[in-house]
Formats: structure tokens, sequence, C-alpha cells
């Protein structure tokens, strides 16, 4: 089938689905048989700490690869060269934070969520219901970002050009989503995210070779091929970039250089602090697991970046980016374009069933910790003090995943057409702000207090949320989430600059005016210490 210049079809639509449909089955299937063990909360929220580390650094890259990975980054490279690359770039040393100063500390100390970790030697009550909050808030920008990214590609590949098309798909999506998270937790979830992360980077590997197959295997070729291509575009604004060199996205004037300065301070600070990762640290045995399930994670992360490289200036050169620009689902369309250039209906089937597998994954992988939060921090530990069955927590948690699930179908459908890259490294800001620096403090200064951690946690979360709302990605530009009005006074579209420096400051400024009324118990800290450093006891790692 053709693919048409202004309103695109691509490939074949009963095709995509019965592929995509097939995928679903399939994980179903592995969903169910998986949560047939789920006996104990431990079980349904952890996996029973059962898997190993191999096996959870491929979950861990099948959690983090999202939509944005797949889709955003190899459209922005795409259409801005080198500047898409930044993403890819971003996103792959922030694991380097993760790796050496929270995976192995953080798996010993805690036993669910993060907030076992922050309420471990400071007041519990106020400290879980901050960290439960910081952590839904997250996660729903992160959910944002992959119903988004599936809004855009159902458009392109069943030809549903109505954005209340889209919205019904949307909301198919969220569905497939709870049922996931519903039957089965996490052990069923890991599952999922492992058999999707195996068929992504396959599916990159293949269209990367393919890529290379059509250049003779010289990727100087291929990247003389993209610069031409949007050099001869129609749009005189694309073909006067220089996609070889930075600038084309992010260059020009001080105010864009600072933007990406914030967009990069808060991609390589906000992993370590995205509430979805850090759970998936808990699910294997010991402190060791956690390291090599880090380790194969970047190993497989960094590879698949690699590919997104090619596969973005192989779009640029192949596909070109008027027919992206001019696609249903504009930048996020570059992959599933190539895939249709390179393999025809059945490559781009498959490409978008991995696509969609990619963002189903992540979304469950991210209710599961969302109303694991609720229903262990806010409902067992805040409301019920502690006493609660492990069946009732279980239940809170399942009802809670039916509210996120709901709450994100209804913002995907207004984030539906926006860049998801960019929409994930706004819920990267959030983390940055809201959790990381309450995480270090917690873990390696000892006079830190709950005072510190709700300044922190809550002046973190606030700022960056403020500063999003009045920023230029909601309003006052025409690629802002809110058209047709301008709202916004603060200059930059991500506030990682201002609001991740300001919540490690308001985490010192909290604790030295706190510190006068509130006695920090230096044994729980000399505890802590050790149980982070040796994992001794962390099989009870709970608030005593």
């Amino acid at each position: 089938m053709s693919i048409l210049a202004a309103d695109t079809t691509v490939g074949n639509p009963a095709a995509n689905i019965a592929i995509f449909g097939l995928f679903v089955v399939v994980t179903m299937i592995v969903v169910i048989r998986a949560s047939r063990n789920n006996a104990s909360a431990a079980d349904y929220f952890t996996g029973g700490r059962g898997f190993s580390g191999p096996q959870n650094g491929i979950a861990i890259a099948g959690d983090y690869l999202s939509a944005a990975s797949f889709l955003g980054i190899a459209g922005a490279i795409a259409v801005y060269g080198y500047d898409g690359f930044l993403y890819s770039i971003g996103f792959l040393v922030a694991w380097l934070v993760a790796l050496l100063l929270v995976a192995e500390m953080l798996r010993n100390t805690g036993k669910f969520t993060m907030a076992d970790v922050l309420s471990f030697r400071l007041k519990e009550g106020p400290v879980r219901t901050a960290a439960a909050l910081t952590t839904l808030t997250v996660s729903l920008f992160y959910l944002l970002a992959q119903m988004a990214g599936a809004g855009g590609l159902v458009a392109l590949l069943l030809d549903i050009s109505s954005r209340a098309g889209q919205s019904v798909v949307i909301a198919i999506v969220g569905v497939l989503m709870i049922v996931y998270v519903l039957v089965g937790g996490m052990k069923g979830t890991t599952w999922v995210q492992i058999i999707k992360a195996v068929l992504l980077i396959a599916g990159a590997a293949l269209m990367t070779v393919m890529v290379f197959a059509k250049f003779g295997f010289n990727l100087s070729d291929i990247l003389g091929a993209a610069q031409e291509s949007v050099s001869e575009s129609a749009n005189k604004a694309v073909a006067s970039r220089d996609v070889l060199a930075p600038g084309a996205q992010y260059g020009g004037s001080e105010m864009s250089k600072l933007n990406f300065l914030s967009l990069g301070l808060a991609l390589v600070l906000g992993t370590a602090g995205l509430p979805h990762v850090l759970m998936r640290f808990y699910t294997v045995p010991t402190a060791k697991e956690a390291r090599r399930s880090v380790v194969w994670a970047i190993g497989l992360i960094g590879a698949f970046y690699l590919f997104t490289l090619v596969l973005g200036y192989g779009a640029a050169a192949i596909v070109g980016p008027d027919k992206i620009l001019a696609a249903a689902g504009g930048q996020n369309a570059a992959a599933p374009l190539l895939a249709f250039e390179l393999g025809g209906v059945i490559l781009l089937g498959v490409i978008s069933a991995v696509a969609f597998a990619t963002i189903l994954a992540v979304v469950a992988g991210l209710t599961i910790t969302a109303s694991a939060s609720f229903a262990h921090d806010i409902y067992a530990s805040v409301i019920k003090k502690g006493n609660v069955d492990e069946v009732k927590q279980v239940r809170v948690s399942r009802i809670t995943a039916v509210v996120i699930g709901v709450l994100a179908i209804g913002l995907g459908i207004l984030a539906n057409g926006q860049n998801i890259a960019f929409l994930v490294a706004l819920a990267f800001a959030v983390a940055a702000a809201a959790n990381l620096p309450t995480i270090l403090y917690s873990l390696f200064w000892k006079r830190f207090n709950t005072t510190g951690a709700l300044w922190s946690m809550y002046g973190g979360l606030i700022s960056t949320i403020v500063l999003i709302v009045f920023s230029p990605a909601v309003s006052g530009t025409k690629t802002s989430m809110i058209t047709g009005t301008d709202f916004h006074w603060f200059p930059l579209s991500n506030p990682g600059i201002v609001s991740i420096p300001l919540a490690f400051l308001l985490g010192v400024v909290g604790t030295y005016l706190g510190g006068r009324g509130e006695k920090v118990d230096p044994g729980k800290a000399a505890e802590m210490e050790v149980r982070a450093l040796t994992g001794v006891g962390a099989e009870k790692a709970i608030s005593h």
C-alpha cells in the first residue's frame, strides 16, 4: 500500500492488528500462568524477590526502553539529527548515577517501595505520604507520555485520523494495561517486560542491519544521505539544518542552550529517582544480583541507543523528514515508516506490535509501582498504622491500579500528538527534583531529618509542576499542549535546571530549621548505614 504525503496510511491495518493481537494473547497467557504463584503481598509487589540479576536486567531494560526511546528518539534524530541523539546519551549516562549511588543501597534498605528507605529513620507517616504522592505524580507524567505514544502510533497504523478514534484506542490500551496489573502483579508484569525487551532489541537490531545493508555497511554514507535528504526538504526551516552538528534544535539563542542544559540535567539525574525503576531493585534476592541487573540493563540499553542513532539517520535518509512530519504520528512515525520502507507490511506489522508491546509493558510497570506505593505506604502504613493483612493490601493496590489507569487514559487523550521523548523528559524532571535529593540525603547524610525530607520532596514536586504548567511546554507556542492561548511566563520547556538544585537546597535548609525541635536517632542512622552497605537484615527491611 502506498505512502501518501499528507493523509498517511501505512501498510495493512488488518495485518498490524493481527500481529499485535497475537502478542496480547501470548503475553496474557504468560501473565495468567505467572499469577498462579501470587500468594502473598511480596509475590504481588516484588515477584517474591525471585528473579535473577540477568532476568531483572532484561526486565529493567524492558521497563526503561519506553515508547519515548523507540519512537520519540528515532523521530527526534530523523528530524533534528545530532540534537535528537542527546536524549539517548542522557538516558544512558543516567544509569551510572543509579548504579553507583542508588541500586545496591536501596535494595538493602527497603522492602517494597522507595518510602521504606526514607521512613527507616524518619517519621513514618508524613514521609510515606510525601513519597507516595511523588511516586503517583511521576508515574502519571510517565503514563501520559506512553499513552500519547499509543495514540500517535495507532493513528498511523490503523488509518485513524480523527482525535475521537485515537482516543478510543488510547482507552483500549489503558484497559489492557489494567488487566495485566490486576491479573499478574509484579511477576506477570516482569515477564511481559522481559518478552517485550527481547522483541524490541531484536527488532531494532534487525532494522539497523537492514539500514546498514542498504548503504553498503558504511555509516558515513548513511549520515551523508541523511544530510542530503534534509537539505532537499520543502520546508525551509528543515532544509537549513545541519543534522550532523549540534544546534539544529537547541542552537541559536542563549535561552535555547539553557533549555538544553536543563533537559540534560533532568535526564541524567531523573533515572535514579524514577519509582518504577527503583522498585525493580526489590525483585532480586541479593544486593549482588541488584548490581548485576543494573550492569545487564546498561549493556542492553546502551546497545539499543546505538541502534536508534542508525534508525534515526536511516529514517531521515530513506523516508525523508517531509514524509515523517506529514504522517499522522508526526516525529513519532519515523521508526514505523522506516520499517515499512525496509520490509513492507510484515516488518511494519512486527515493529508496530513491538512498539505497542513497549507501551503496554511500560504502563503496566508504572501502574503497579504507583498502586503498590498507595496500598503499602498510604493505606497499610499511614491509614492502618501497619495493622492490615496482606490480602487487603493487595486488594487496595488493585483498586488503585484501576483508578490510575482511568486517569492515565484521560491525560493520554489530552497529550495526544506531543513528542513523547519530550514528555518523558518532564517526568524525569519531576523524579529528579522530588525524589533524588531525599534518597541521597537519607542514604549518605546522618543529620538529615524529617523536616528536610518534606521540604525537599514537596518543594521539588511543587516547583517542578508549577514551572511546567507555566512553561512553553503547556502554552504559548505552536507545539504546546494547549494551543490558542498563552499563559507561560517561565521561558524553559524543561524546569530541571531550576527545580533540581532548589530541591537539594530545600533539603539542607529544612534539615537545619527542623533540627532544633526534632531528634535524630544516631543509632538508627548507624543501623541504616550498615544495612545499606552490607545488606544485613534486608529481608525485614521495614520501619519499626
